[in-house]
């Protein structure tokens, strides 16, 4: 009786965040298909004409070789085409309904995990929370499908080394950023099955994709020439030289909106030359770590797409969706630690949805408004950043160092040594001996 009673009041405590969960969908669901109009730029133009240019192309049998804004690894083509699985509706409401099932999936992995022992449901409220408070931007985007792979590889990454490996390596040919979930990987048996396998999946999807149709390596060259985006935290430079002559523009360049002209490449290349400092950290920090948890997996990718994301020339809102999902899964965990760094994120997210799309035309003025939310969310960003590095450091690093450090041999005492002759420790007293028997 005891145990049924806790499964349906366990059962009945789902019922508030999974309603919660369908009321917010509801609502976003009404701002994609335009039924709730949102202030800004069209939230559904992306996939109403650049994804559905695309899945034509794709379609008459190549990948967009000649359209420089197509600068995504190959297997991305298998998301522009996805909606032909539900051929009864148009592309673009195809779309937004897949992306609410891979959020839905997201959720529902959570759910489940939390119910097992050394979890905990954070992780789904946070998932709840951070794709409500993005708004729209998330089912107009791709991002939803990829970030539900690298969650799910990382759920199963305690019992499945190689399950997280194969998804890490497919979310890799997708959008690049999952193979970074793999970071946080144990160090021996586990590191090779999971690394193994995602260098396989890897290859076998890239292998696949190129022989499947022309152009598929053809987005490795769109690349060189974006300038510095609006919303990277390399862009603070220009929005405050702005004000002081700086002689530049802020045009639309390889899809988005990025500042060109004087000094824009320098600050690209400082970037990039961060970035590569970040991982050079992560680096020091793997060959450091002695202790590995339960969370570490989580943990460490966490950080490491946070690293990625903020030194990044493109920091586009949509790439909040993949810190809400690290953030679940880390919460998810009881022996995480990142609870404060992934409520910043969350708080970055909240703000997010103002600075894109409420108050775009701002941001790309440079003006105070849009200076204001744009220097908030990457200021919370920056301050989760070197939180989470902090905390991955001192649980992983110090506290395992600290802990095995060897104990100072106990001191001697000379002055009880030199008085006491013959050896430290005193001889046994000897037994009496017995009487003899002529004795009696």
């Amino acid at each position: 009786m005891t145990t049924g009673a806790a499964g349906k009041g366990s059962r009945a405590g789902l019922w508030l965040p999974v309603g919660l969960w369908g009321l917010t969908r509801v609502l976003l669901l009404l701002c994609v298909f335009d039924v709730v109009e949102v202030p800004g730029p069209d939230i559904a133009y992306d996939v109403e004409n650049i994804y559905r240019g695309w899945y034509e192309v794709l379609r008459d049998g190549t990948y967009p070789r000649d359209d420089v804004t197509w600068q995504y690894p190959p297997a991305a083509a298998f998301v522009m085409l996805a909606p032909d699985l539900l051929p009864f509706l148009g592309y673009a409401a195809a779309f937004f309904v897949l992306a609410l099932l891979c959020d839905a999936l997201v959720f529902g992995l959570l759910l489940h995990t939390g119910r097992r022992a050394g979890r905990t449901s954070r992780g789904a409220w946070i998932w709840l929370a951070g794709v409500a408070l993005l708004g729209p931007t998330a089912y107009a985007r791709y991002d939803v499908m990829v970030t539900a792979v690298a969650v799910a590889g990382l759920l199963a990454a305690g019992r499945g080394p190689r399950v997280l490996g194969a998804l890490a390596g497919f979310g890799a040919v997708l959008k690049v950023w999952p193979a970074l979930v793999l970071v946080g990987t144990p160090k021996g048996r586990a590191t090779f099955r999971s690394w193994s396998a995602a260098a396989g999946a890897a290859a076998g999807v890239l292998l696949l994709c190129v022989l499947w149709k022309p152009g598929a390596l053809s987005f490795l060259t769109f690349q060189r020439d974006r300038g510095t985006e609006v919303e990277s935290l390399g862009a603070t430079v220009f929005h405050v030289l702005r004000h002081f002559g700086w002689e530049g523009e802020v045009r639309m360049n390889y899809g988005s909106m990025e500042f060109l002209g004087p000094y824009v490449s320098a600050v690209s290349a400082a970037a990039m030359a961060v970035t590569v400092g970040a991982f050079g950290w992560l680096l020091l920090w793997r060959i450091r770590a002695r202790r590995f948890v339960s969370s570490t997996v989580a943990d460490a990718a966490f950080v490491a797409v946070l690293l990625f994301t903020l030194t990044s020339r493109v920091l586009s809102p949509q790439y909040m969706l993949w810190l809400i999902g690290l953030a679940a899964v880390c919460l998810a965990f009881r022996s995480s630690r990142m609870e404060r760094p992934a409520h910043l994120v969350v708080w970055a997210t909240a703000v997010t949805q103002f600075e894109f799309p409420v108050w775009f035309w701002h941001v790309t003025r440079s003006d105070p408004l849009g200076m204001a939310v744009l220097f908030t969310r990457n200021g919370l960003l920056l301050a989760a950043a070197v939180l989470a590095c902090r905390i991955l450091w001192r649980q992983t690093v110090t506290e395992p160092r600290l802990t095995t450090a060897p104990v100072p041999a106990q001191t001697s005492r000379p002055d009880l040594e030199g008085a006491l002759p013959g050896p430290s420790r005193p001889s046994r007293p000897s037994r009496p001996s017995r009487p003899s028997r002529s004795s009696r």
